[in-house]
């Protein structure tokens, strides 16, 4: 069986996408979360003994080590179906829209860290986050648009949907606001099982890491702290 190594469920966006495309797809795997050390650059040290990079997530396929989110979504999608889409027109979107979010949205993954468990009002969104929700605005109706739904590559969730299911995450709690379908959609992964699940994992989390509470507290008004004390 796979053993996926993650982080913390509050704050941990890259540990959130192959834990929910895998329960998603109903890929059975072991769950180790090892918590960030106060500080984030002291989680290396830790991190290191499961993943080579000292970061997660990081999974493990008996003597086979796959580190990377995307990576990991690749290495499943050699192994089981529906983790990109059948059509070859709708995976290649998919596999560039999963990309993006990888390797782009700097200013969103920087105002916006995610922190699940909290609500809070931007007080001064600059040009760049602006940019980056329209831009996710516009490829979200693209996607539904294109290849109609529910899902943003079609009729079930894949690795596009997990990649973007942080960003629901980041909606929620910084109040984000963007066209009604795309609200919609957020708002559909939100609700997914494994998302209620990992949501409610996240609350229930006590560890507080300074620098990610630094980083959402520098962007605006804590509204609310909805995690157990």
């Amino acid at each position: 069986m796979y053993t996926l190594y993650i982080a913390n469920k509050n704050y941990s966006s890259w540990s959130l996408r192959p834990w929910v495309l895998m329960r998603e797809l109903d890929i059975p795997f072991e769950e180790e979360l090892v918590p960030f050390a106060p500080g984030t650059s002291s989680s290396w040290s830790a991190f290191r003994a499961f993943s080579p990079t000292g970061k997660v997530p990081c999974l493990r396929d008996a003597d086979t080590t796959v580190w990377d989110s995307l990576a990991i979504a690749e290495y499943l999608a050699e192994r089981h179906p529906d983790v990109w889409p059948a059509d070859p027109v709708a995976r290649a979107w998919a596999r560039s829209t999963t990309a993006e979010m990888h390797s782009g949205f700097p200013a969103l993954r920087t105002v916006c860290t995610m922190n699940c468990g909290i609500r809070v009002r931007i007080d001064a969104p600059d040009e760049a986050l602006r940019k980056d929700i329209a831009r996710l605005g516009e490829l979200w109706n693209e996607g539904l648009t294109r290849f109609g739904g529910p899902f943003l590559a079609g009729a079930t969730f894949g690795a596009v949907d997990a990649f973007y299911a942080p960003v629901a995450f980041r909606i929620q709690s910084y109040g984000l606001s963007l066209d009604a379908d795309s609200m919609a959609y957020a708002q559909r992964l939100l609700e997914r099982p494994a998302m209620r699940d990992w949501y409610a994992a996240a609350l229930a989390e006590t560890w507080r890491d300074p620098d990610h509470e630094d980083e959402a507290r520098r962007v605006g008004t804590w509204l609310q702290d909805l995690r157990t004390a």
